[in-house]
């Protein structure tokens, strides 16, 4: 009952607050409608923000950043300068409720208050229970008492500071928080829509055992698999991930037994059996904000660096080979997201799968960055992208993403029509030695690094989100008309061959610079002889110059 009054009172208190700072009123209670969700449309799941389609041009702070109203007063006109329209911010558990009970939603409010006045979107992440594996972002009042919030055990029995999610009270007071969290977003900004998401904790997992050896969890590991997962496994068989799969036929396809009965032994079930107890502590905390305010929510993942085995990498978090077991234990997730410094086309397709919509919402930034976003957006119909360290990037990183932003921004309408009716496409030249075909319409388009492009060597580390980024020739391809296209990109050469009847050739025909002002074309310089090879083929050129191409092509007879 204390706990229940502690809420409301706290609640109440931060409605008259938000009004306070805010200016106005408290907000009447969010038209469902119009709560920003996903929503299907056409071959293309899309984040729906006040009735519209969404395309999520964001980046993430520093972790800690979000923490202090002041340290960010000169971020923001930064963010805007650099064409975002969304920005990833942290939202501190210790912070939140730095006693139990109590919360301070100051900062929590301030964050959408200075969003709102410089026309951004808000993604928020819970840093509850975990922040990369670790419960560092726990109030001290979780911390510094062992006895009630157990923690995750090593083999060796020695402990490490990380809430276990085998206890139920870690699992109520992250929940209890969460909960007042999305109460008051939804009584400070459930009109405006300013927050768009919520990342429900963050990179979990347990590293370097591959699971908790806490009593809890031991008991649990030697008991059977739920039935909720096992007839869950059984309902969808057909359509399981082939590792997941794998594992169960070795075992025998059993419908019941312990984990090591049902996976086999080993730390790759171990793995499989963290995935589930994760899922579900995390459903029980996502289900709680969402009975306050039904935002979409998510999970991210850190993904497995080459060669790395269970226990070398985050076991147990939401991972490409363990989303069956993430979907079927956390039902109020809509979905799971990977956070890609390396591999991109390979991690893109893996997570960009039917029932999963695709959210990048860490990724390296710069050139590469800009490569990513322009292939995610029209190859893998993602919601959004967003690098890390958004608030840190050194500047030729910053400037090189500002430029893509730019572009995408122009793009936005036409490329979230294009998502939902199959008319856009993008290509990736990663190792940009490659060429490739992309089919668009009646024609085949040629793809291969344009002539006198050089990246750097050497190419700096691919894990790093901080250090510059190799240029990737990219670019993203828009038909908006059987023999008519905008093309937006750099370091490329671009040929056309038609699929239809006839003599396999094709030229250019109009061919001019442009770009979208207030949603209208206008036209810049129109391009012929040596700058398109003689009407032959597309010069995507390097660097801010290049801009968006209307280009059409017509068959040769």
């Amino acid at each position: 009952m204390r706990s229940r009054l502690l809420l409301r009172y706290s609640a109440v208190m931060a409605l008259l607050a938000a009004a306070s700072a805010f200016g106005q009123a408290p907000s009447a209670a969010p038209i469902p409608h119009l709560i920003p969700h996903l929503e299907k449309r056409g071959q293309a799941t899309q984040l729906i923000v006040d009735g519209r389609p969404f395309l999520m041009l964001g980046g993430e702070l520093r972790n800690n950043s979000a923490t202090s109203l002041k340290y960010m007063q000169p971020i923001w006109p930064k963010l805007v300068a650099d064409h975002l329209n969304t920005v990833l911010a942290g939202v501190s558990w210790a912070q939140l409720e730095p006693a139990e009970g109590n919360f301070d939603f100051s900062t929590v409010d301030g964050l959408i208050r200075s969003a709102r006045a410089h026309h951004l979107h808000l993604v928020l992440l819970w840093f509850g229970s975990w922040k990369n594996s670790w419960s560092s972002y726990a109030p001290d009042w979780v911390k510094r008492d062992f006895t009630r919030f157990p923690r995750v055990e090593m083999r060796d029995g020695s402990g490490t500071e990380r809430l276990s999610p085998f206890s139920q009270a870690n699992c109520e007071a992250d929940a209890h928080a969460f909960a007042a969290l999305m109460q008051n977003i939804r009584e400070v900004d459930g009109q405006a829509h300013t927050v768009l998401m919520i990342q429900v904790e963050n990179e979990v997992g347990v590293i370097p055992d591959a699971r908790d050896h806490s009593p809890a969890a031991n008991a649990a590991y030697r008991g059977p698999v739920p039935q909720r997962l096992m007839d869950d496994l059984q309902k969808h068989r057909a359509a399981l991930r082939p590792y997941l799969l794998a594992r169960w036929q070795a075992a025998g396809f059993r419908t019941s037994g312990t984990w090591e009965q049902v996976f086999g032994p080993g730390p790759e079930t171990e793995d499989l059996f963290m995935a589930w107890h994760y899922a579900r502590y995390i459903e029980k905390v996502a289900a709680a904000g969402k009975a306050e305010y039904p935002l979409p929510m998510y999970v991210n993942a850190a993904l497995i660096v080459p060669g790395f085995t269970a226990g070398q990498y985050n076991s147990g978090g939401p991972l490409s080979h363990s989303l069956d077991i993430w979907r079927a234990a956390a039902p109020d997730l809509n979905l799971l997201a990977p956070d890609i410094y390396f591999n991109f086309e390979k991690w893109t397709a893996k997570y960009g799968v039917p029932g999963n919509p695709l959210f990048i919402p860490e990724a390296v930034s710069g050139d590469q960055g800009a490569a990513v976003a322009f292939f995610a957006f029209g190859d893998r119909h993602a919601i959004g992208f967003s690098p890390f360290s958004i608030d840190r990037m050194p500047k030729p990183a910053a400037a090189a993403l500002a430029h893509a932003y730019h572009i995408l921004s122009q793009l936005s309408p036409m490329i979230l029509q294009a998502q939902t009716n199959g008319t856009v496409a993008a290509a990736m030249l990663e190792p940009v030695n490659r060429s490739l075909r992309v089919r668009l319409g009646d024609y085949t388009l040629n793809i291969s690094r344009a002539a006198g492009f050089r990246p750097p060597v050497p190419a700096p580390a691919p894990s790093s989100p901080y250090a510059p980024s190799a240029p990737v020739p990219h670019a993203i391809f828009i038909r908006i008309a059987p023999d008519q296209f905008y093309i937006a990109g750099s370091d490329l050469k671009i040929t056309f061959t038609p699929d239809t009847p006839g003599p396999p050739l094709a030229g250019l025909g109009t061919v001019e610079e442009g770009s979208f002002v207030d949603g209208r074309w206008v036209a810049g310089r129109m391009l012929a002889g040596d700058a398109t090879g003689e009407g032959n083929a597309l010069y995507l050129r390097t660097g801010p110059a290049q801009g968006i191409l209307r280009v059409t092509v017509y068959r040769y007879k």
